[in-house]
């Protein structure tokens, strides 16, 4: 019998793991983000996409300043003015605006401690604490949730991806856990993209009920990523059809919560998914 995850506490929410497949919307900030969404500092506009994302059913508001599309040159790590002057001034609108939790992307603790202090409520880290490990610090000293992802771009691997994503994850725990993030906080996402190889993403959502042996719950985030591009010929706005197949696929596999750009479409695939695989109803 597959093991009941503890709920997390995220914000005034709480997220039951199994009962359903719960949906973050993606809101970028960057100007030059992958898929051409990035609002910049235009802050009325970043408030009316989360309102219209919180009003099609989404769960959690993932808001981020840099962008992640592969070629890009990081933003160093003690120097993130540019990230700060786009995140804090949205989140502080954010949650006097909407609803639901919002969650800052960022790998940087200097950046996720302010964004905490903004109201945000989740840290969603791309690198799974190995750039900064004070990331960990700064969500258990909040008392916040954490998600880590499986991050390859410092060291793609040719072969054995099912394990290496394993491995760094089981790394992030054991930093996140000895820092006093308790386990039921603890978020894990596999990583599509991010240093894998077309194969290998297509391996990971094939096996990523391979990752319930962590013991956590499972973020997936594919929107409009590569991956669906390179099998599809298609440009990443015209990428939906094939996400909503992979958001299936991956529930199917054992997600528990999936990243989006594409909030009302990707909310019905959940709910048809969930009322087969969880055993749950359609509703009216």
């Amino acid at each position: 019998m597959e093991k009941i995850l503890p709920a997390t506490r995220c914000g005034n929410t709480e997220f039951r793991w199994g009962e359903k497949t719960y949906v973050m919307g993606v809101i970028n900030l960057s100007p030059d983000s992958f898929s051409g969404d990035g609002l910049g500092d235009d802050i009325e506009a970043t408030v009316a996409q989360a309102r219209r994302m919180v009003d099609e059913g989404a769960d959690i508001i993932d808001v981020g300043g840099e962008s992640t599309r592969p070629g890009t040159t990081p933003l160093a790590a003690t120097d993130f003015d540019e990230e700060l002057r786009l995140v804090i001034p949205a989140i502080e609108r954010l949650v006097a605006e909407v609803s639901v939790p919002i969650s800052i992307d960022t790998y940087k603790s200097g950046v996720a401690s302010r964004a905490l202090a903004a109201g945000a409520s989740l840290i969603n880290d791309i690198w799974g604490l190995k750039r900064d490990p004070g990331v960990a610090r700064v969500a258990a000293a909040a008392g916040v949730p954490v998600i880590l992802m499986a991050n390859q771009r410092d060291a793609p691997p040719k072969v054995g991806i099912m394990a290496k994503v394993l491995s760094d994850l089981a790394a992030g725990i054991k930093i996140a856990e000895e820092a006093g993030v308790p386990p039921g906080d603890i978020i894990v996402d596999p990583g599509i993209g991010f240093g894998k190889s077309l194969e290998q993403n297509l391996e990971l959502l094939n096996r990523l009920a391979e990752l319930k042996q962590l013991g956590k719950p499972i973020l997936l985030g594919t929107s409009r990523k590569s991956m669906i591009g390179t099998v599809l010929d298609l440009p990443p706005d015209r990428r939906l059809e094939g996400n909503l197949a992979v958001t299936a696929i991956g529930i199917a596999n054992g997600a528990d919560m999936v990243r989006v750009h594409d909030v009302r479409p990707t909310v019905l695939v959940c709910r048809m998914s969930d009322a087969v695989i969880r055993r749950g109803t359609v509703g009216d």
